[in-house]
């Protein structure tokens, strides 16, 4: 598999107001395949998102130290100028956060700001970047009306838009997508359907997925491969089959036990499964 991301000894350390550094994300090495799903998972302040905002570069460097290498289709990311990063983000690598109103505007029609996203990194005119933001709703399952085209986010549901946000992150055509607890926001109902639409999304434009969720199911639905991590650092890392029947460090033991977790079906384009990797034992 041609890999698409490429991190190295990625390590972040926040400052606080007096100078002293916390050590967030710690020495972490992993790579990403071109059309793979890679699952981030642990629980809440294990650095997921932190290694997230590293790759966009949205860290401040007054506030955070970041070190290693992040190699995104063969270019250092971590070398680049801010410049050179916003030519990046949203056209190359987008995100997709938990809650869409940290991507919305209440004052703008959902759109509008999607052919915003259009215009900031192609040429094209108004009446193309309308066009292809209307084409880029029905992607994502929304209908390509002008009623959804001009409503404002407060006349939306929770689950439209959440769509909305994944046809900002998906217009430019990016390699990259990080999906940052991206069904965390919503109901069973909307998630069984977010997870579904990812999936097909996956394979239809076979874009790379960065899944970052601390939720098992979520997981065993769309990960090809998974990481857990544990106080940032990963711990064990593997296909999601293999680390839900063979787990080998107790904290993953823990996390996968929750219940309600159902065992995942073996993907038939894999190889049977090994015993993988105990990366650390923190």
């Amino acid at each position: 598999m041609e890999i698409l991301l490429k991190i190295e000894d990625l390590t972040i350390r926040y400052r606080s107001a007096r100078g002293e550094e916390n050590e967030a994300v710690a020495r972490v090495t992993f790579d990403l395949g071109r059309g793979e799903i890679l699952g981030v998972m642990g629980e809440s302040g294990c650095g997921k998102t932190s290694i997230a905002l590293a790759l966009l570069g949205l860290l401040s460097r007054e506030a955070a130290h970041v070190s290693g290498s992040i190699v995104f289709q063969g270019e250092d990311l971590l070398s680049m100028s801010e410049k050179s990063l916003q030519k990046i983000r949203g056209a190359r690598i987008s995100m997709v956060y938990q809650e869409p109103g940290i991507a919305l505007s209440p004052m703008m029609r959902v759109g509008t700001q999607i052919a915003e996203i259009i215009r900031a990194h192609r040429k094209l005119n108004r009446r193309q970047c309308r066009d292809a933001a209307l084409a880029m709703l029905g992607r994502v399952g929304l209908p390509a009306s002008e009623r959804i085209f001009s409503a404002y986010p407060h006349q939306l549901s929770g689950g439209q838009l959440q769509r909305i946000v994944l046809a900002q992150a998906l217009v430019c055509e990016p390699g990259l997508l990080i999906a940052d607890e991206p069904t965390a926001s919503l109901d069973a109902q909307s998630r069984a359907g977010f997870i579904s639409l990812l999936h097909e999304l996956k394979q239809s434009l076979g874009i790379s997925i960065l899944l970052i969720s601390h939720t098992p199911e979520i997981q065993a639905s769309l990960a090809d491969r998974m990481l857990v991590m544990k106080e940032g650092r990963i711990v064990e890392m593997g296909r999601f089959e293999d680390l839900y029947r063979r787990p080998l460090h107790p904290y993953t033991q823990a996390l996968l036990s929750r219940k309600g977790t159902a065992a995942p079906e073996a993907k038939p384009d894999q190889a049977p499964a090994t015993q993988e990797h105990l990366v650390g034992t923190p």
